[in-house]
């Protein structure tokens, strides 16, 4: 599979020289668009399609977690370009990021529906959780809560849509 062999030789040159992911980039998301460049696909296609090869890959699924790890938790210390910003700079920044946040659920919600968007915010929970209770930086929890959920596929996704019916069925009563 073409996708397989992309993602397996990105990971391996992302393993080896982690320059490759642009400062401060996400390693998965590097991954991912070198999907959507090398095969001309969208982005949700990609994500899509890099979600089926790892978990069909177990080996591979290891080998990209790792990658992700090392560059996320290892090799960088996220955090300190924003913490050595002014306070108004840094409320400008958080300003920007939760309106466009507003936003982007809005329209998620419109395009997709609510189940989507609720799954959305469920994911983000969990992987919040993940990254304070590890201290580590939320790119990274998200992939180790990814690595956990291809891992028990059906089981995780099974809980997730019974905590979304349930807090839809509790919404309409109100």
């Amino acid at each position: 599979m073409a996708a397989e062999q992309i993602i397996s030789q990105e990971v391996n040159a992302v393993a080896n020289d982690s320059t490759r992911v642009k400062e401060n980039g996400c390693a998965a998301c590097h991954v991912l668009f070198t999907l959507v460049g090398r095969m001309n696909l969208s982005e949700t296609d990609a994500a899509d399609l890099l979600t089926e090869v790892l978990l069909a890959k177990p080996e591979l699924n290891d080998r990209f977690i790792a990658m992700v790890e090392n560059i996320h938790m290892k090799q960088r210390m996220m955090g300190m370009t924003f913490a050595i910003k002014t306070r108004e700079a840094k409320d400008k920044y958080v300003d920007s990021q939760f309106k466009n946040a507003l936003d982007e659920l809005l329209a998620d919600t419109a395009n997709y529906g609510v189940d989507i968007v609720l799954r959305k915010l469920v994911m983000s929970y969990i992987a919040l959780e993940i990254a304070q209770n590890l201290g580590i930086d939320y790119h990274a929890a998200t992939e180790e809560l990814y690595y956990y959920m291809r891992k028990r596929d059906e089981e995780t996704h099974a809980a997730l849509m019974r905590l979304i019916q349930s807090v839809v069925d509790r919404s309409k009563y109100r």
